[in-house]
């Protein structure tokens, strides 16, 4: 009697499969990400472990992520407690630190503006805990204590 199963069934075969395909996916950031891009406008790029990423809607940002935007370009990042993050034109932004953990009160949010603007809008990290958010550019820091703000450097 013939068997009707399929070879790509055996177990073998699908470990062969499962490692072919891991070998060719783009290496990602350590640990879970943080954020994703909700909406991109024209030429955004992710700068990942030596990589560049080109960013569109549903891309996910990890710590350590450096956003990059081109002239007449424009990104809103979500954070997974609901801060939102809008990238102007022509500006760097580094993602330094992110923690979320309301059941144990951890919480952490960091980026640093090396040039260009961005819109902070605060989610759940900048209401429940204002003094764990901070944005810093070459010229200054800036603490939250409001829910939104506009940061420009130059």
């Amino acid at each position: 009697m013939r068997s009707t199963r399929s070879p790509m069934r055996s177990p073998l075969a699908m470990l062969v499969a499962a490692s072919l395909l891991g070998a060719a996916a783009p290496v990602l950031a350590d640990g879970e990400h943080v954020a994703l891009f909700k909406n991109v406008t024209g030429t955004l790029t992710v700068v990942r472990n030596g990589s560049t990423l080109p960013a569109v809607a549903g891309t996910t940002l990890f710590v350590s992520d450096k956003i990059v935007s081109s002239i007449g370009s424009s990104g809103g990042i979500v954070f997974k407690d609901g801060t939102l993050l809008t990238v102007g034109a022509s500006t760097e932004v580094q993602l330094r630190d992110y923690v979320f953990e309301p059941k144990v009160a951890k919480y952490d949010f960091s980026v640093y503006l090396a040039k260009g603007t961005a819109i902070y809008s605060s989610g759940k990290i900048g209401k429940l805990s204002p003094e764990s958010v901070k944005v810093d550019s070459p010229t200054a820091t800036v603490g939250v204590r409001g829910t939104r703000f506009i940061i420009t450097a130059e």
